[in-house]
């Protein structure tokens, strides 16, 4: 006798919290080198269906629902969202970047890499904070504390999160490619941008690596 069951398929990351995503990663992860059981995770994390209901869908169902699936969570043109509104509270990204409190700049400094993990929210919680006034396009946030929240974070989605992380990465990347073509004076220079440019382009590695990692060999 057939069953019918109700199945709720995201359209894209929005609809993915940073907890159910980290969720999902650390599955992924445990299961890198097995294609079914990776699809298996990504059924079970995005649309709520377990295992055993997986397999007793028709093919051309759960064909359907799996091309779905990967045709948005491979997706990486992800713009920066500079709002966010949490439980009422409108949150703004750090409007100058070049005049980060040392405070922050110094947090940001104690982890090894900008990528989506447990560490996370951290992050966010000093690129953004609550928005103390707009005039025109211009915006103020407050100030940032060491004691900044960082769970709410967590049931945020994932479009904002990559939207975040993407601006890093293809902010990194101009600055790089920007350096490279400039010419340096002085043997001190020189070092310091070896070295600059060094830790920059681990963390853009390990940032792009972990987002590509995160899906493995999905798109076969």
């Amino acid at each position: 006798m057939k069953q019918e069951i109700k199945i709720t398929v995201p359209n894209d990351y929005s609809a993915i919290t940073l907890e159910k995503f980290l969720e999902m990663q650390d599955d992924l992860k445990a299961y890198e080198n097995e294609i079914e059981a990776v699809n298996a995770a990504l059924f079970y994390h995005l649309c709520g269906l377990r295992p055993e209901v997986v397999a007793a869908m028709d093919t051309q169902s759960y064909q359907q629902i799996r091309n779905h699936l990967h045709s948005f969570i491979n997706k990486t043109d992800w713009e920066l969202q500079r709002f966010i509104t949490i439980d009422g509270v409108e949150y703004g990204f750090e409007p100058n970047l070049s005049e980060i409190s040392y405070g922050a700049y110094l947090d940001l400094g104690k982890l090894n890499t900008i990528e989506i993990n447990k560490d996370w929210p951290k992050v966010m919680s000093i690129l953004y904070r609550k928005v103390k006034r707009k005039v025109g396009k211009l915006y103020e946030i407050e100030g940032y504390t060491t004691k900044e929240e960082t769970e709410h974070w967590l049931k945020v989605g994932m479009d904002v999160h990559f939207g975040a992380l993407f601006f890093f990465i293809n902010l990194s990347r101009d600055l790089l490619n920007s350096t490279l073509n400039s010419t340096m004076k002085t043997t001190g220079a020189q070092l310091k941008l070896k070295q600059t440019l060094q830790k920059s382009g681990e963390i853009i590695l390990q940032s792009m690596n972990s987002l590509l990692e995160t899906l493995p060999n999905t798109k076969k």
